[in-house]
């Protein structure tokens, strides 16, 4: 989860650099097709053509729309926002998929486990400053809305895991965020310019490789477990932020950063400790 969270964050740079010249969706479309070549060849060179075959096509679709959505959304927030605004909201996901993991995945999570989750979403509002006109922002709902997208679709590859493989779906999820996205997209599509190829060649690789490895963190382990690791990527957007776009953190963003981080690192204590909260056994979860 720590390596997807880098490669995402590297692929959100090049993808806020890319915004002012591309609608979102366009974007999403052409992130998807540059990483599909990457994940088809890796597949093919393991001689594991095969493991191309969904199995559950429904939560491949479903999947599909949300990581529309998903995209959409939080490449819009990108253009509106500074990168550690955007991600400061869309770092409610993780939160967000412990509490859904009780009703969606039969896991359990212990009465401390839930107060950190209210002290990250607190230190979510102190981060951002919170005031009625500053969540009532285009970017800010947008970046809301990808949060929730992506903490559904994170609980459908915990499903997914038990049934279809790594490389399936990856490539189920490019196939469809390319054909979807840029179906809608077609109507207002930009000519990509000669100067953006290479960073749309480098969104395809690190989406891909992006992709793969947050599938394996929660292949490997339950959703609310892998979860809290996200927190990370407000380090990134923060460094990111102040090296490349001058927008040095200040004491609230700090403050609230730190808040969060303190809440993800005791909910990854919990997980350290074997509470029963955080095991879940392979028969409780539903189909």
């Amino acid at each position: 989860m720590l390596l997807s969270v880098g490669f995402f964050a590297g692929m959100d740079t090049m993808i806020k650099v890319l915004s002012p010249y591309y609608p979102a969706l366009e974007i999403g479309a052409l992130r998807g097709a540059a990483s599909l070549p990457i994940v088809l060849a890796a597949t093919l060179l393991r001689g594991k053509i095969q493991d191309l075959r969904p199995v559950r096509w429904s939560l491949h679709l479903v999947r599909g729309v949300l990581a529309i959505i998903m995209l959409g959304s939080f490449i819009y927030a990108l253009r509106l926002l500074p990168m550690a605004d955007a991600y400061a909201l869309f770092l409610a996901a993780p939160l967000i998929v412990t509490a859904l993991s009780v009703p969606l995945l039969g896991e359990q999570v212990e009465w401390r486990r839930w107060v950190a989750i209210t002290v990250g979403l607190a230190g979510t509002l102190v981060l951002l400053k919170p005031s009625t006109a500053n969540l009532a922002t285009l970017g800010a709902l947008a970046a809301a809305a990808a949060a929730v997208c992506y903490a559904l679709s994170a609980l459908m590859v915990r499903v997914l895991t038990r049934t279809d493989t790594t490389a399936s779906m990856v490539f189920w999820f490019m196939a469809m965020v390319t054909v979807f996205a840029g179906a809608l997209a077609a109507r207002s599509w930009v000519p990509v310019r000669p100067e953006h190829w290479s960073l749309l060649i480098g969104v395809g690789i690190l989406g891909a490789l992006g992709q793969h490895f947050v599938t394996e963190a929660f292949r490997h382990a339950p959703a609310s477990a892998v979860a809290p690791f996200e927190y990370t990527a407000l380090l990134w957007a923060v460094g990111i932020d102040w090296t490349v776009w001058a927008h040095p953190p200040n004491a609230q963003m700090l403050t609230g950063a730190s808040i969060i981080i303190a809440s993800g690192l005791y909910l990854i204590h919990r997980e350290r400790r074997g509470q029963p909260a955080a095991v879940i056994a392979e028969g409780n979860v539903p189909p």
